[in-house]
C-alpha cells in the first residue's frame, strides 16, 4: 500500500537518475514524469575469469558427457519461475541436461519435490548453494544456453554474467529483458511465460541452424 507514496517521496529528493534498461526508465517516469532521466546499459561482469574448457567443467560438476546442457543460474525465488523450467525440462527429450545453480531464497521444498517426480530427475543436476564468485566460471562454462524463464523482472545480472561467458540465452518476455537480450540478438525471448513456450523454444534453439552462432556474434559485439 505504502510502496508508490514512498517511492514518489523519495524521487522527489533526487536531482537525476540512472537506469539500467528503458524500461525501467519508463517506470521511473511514470513515477516522476519531470525526472532528468540517463538509461546505461547494465555493465557486462568481467570479473569471473576467462571461460575454461567445457569437458573439464562437466567433469567437476559429475554432468553427463555429450548432452544438451541448458544452465539456469542465480538465486532461487519465486518470481524466477524455477517451476516453470521444471515443467518445460520434462517435456524434452534424453539429449538434454538441466544444471541449477543458486541459493535458494526460501524454502526449497516445491523444487525438490517436482525433481523427484520428474522422469528427467537422472538428467537434473542441482547446486542449492551460494556460489562463489571464483566458481562462477565451471557452470557457465559447461553451459550451452542460459534460461531465464522469470514471471516479472525489471532486468538480470545474469543476462551480463552470461554474455561474457559468451553463452546465448532464452528468456521471457518480461521487464527489460526482451530490450536487453531479444533485441540485441544475444538470445530467444518467449512469447509466453508457459513451460510449452519455454520448451519449444529450447528445441528450437538447438535446431535451428546457425542460430547459436548468430547469438555468439551478436554476444561478442555487445561485449566490445
Amino acid at each position: 500500500f505504502f510502496d508508490t507514496p514512498f517511492t514518489k517521496y523519495f524521487l522527489s529528493g533526487t536531482d537525476a537518475c540512472v537506469t539500467l534498461c528503458e524500461e525501467v526508465g519508463r517506470d521511473l517516469l511514470a513515477l516522476k514524469p519531470d525526472a532528468k532521466l540517463a538509461v546505461f546499459p547494465h555493465p557486462v561482469y568481467s570479473h569471473f575469469g576467462e571461460k575454461l574448457p567445457r569437458e573439464e567443467c562437466e567433469k567437476l560438476l559429475g554432468l553427463m558427457p555429450g548432452k544438451r546442457n541448458i544452465l539456469f543460474f542465480g538465486l532461487i525465488r519465486d518470481y524466477k519461475g524455477l517451476d516453470i523450467l521444471l515443467d518445460a525440462f520434462d517435456r524434452l527429450d534424453s539429449s538434454y541436461q538441466l544444471i541449477i545453480a543458486g541459493e535458494p531464497y526460501g524454502s526449497f521444498e516445491k523444487y525438490r519435490l517436482a525433481i523427484e517426480s520428474s522422469p528427467c530427475r537422472n538428467r537434473i543436476h542441482v547446486f542449492p548453494d551460494y556460489i562463489r564468485d571464483s566458481e562462477v566460471k565451471n557452470y557457465f562454462s559447461a553451459a550451452d544456453v542460459t534460461v531465464l524463464p522469470y514471471r516479472s523482472a525489471t532486468q538480470s545480472g545474469i543476462s551480463s554474467v552470461s554474455n561474457h561467458f559468451e553463452v546465448p540465452m532464452i528468456v521471457t518476455g518480461v521487464g527489460g529483458l526482451k530490450e536487453t537480450i531479444g533485441d540485441k540478438g544475444t538470445g530467444i525471448v518467449c512469447k509466453d511465460s508457459t513451460p510449452e513456450c519455454i520448451a519449444g523454444q529450447i528445441e528450437n534453439f538447438f535446431k535451428s541452424p546457425g542460430l547459436r552462432e548468430a547469438c555468439v556474434t551478436n554476444i561478442r559485439r555487445e561485449n566490445r
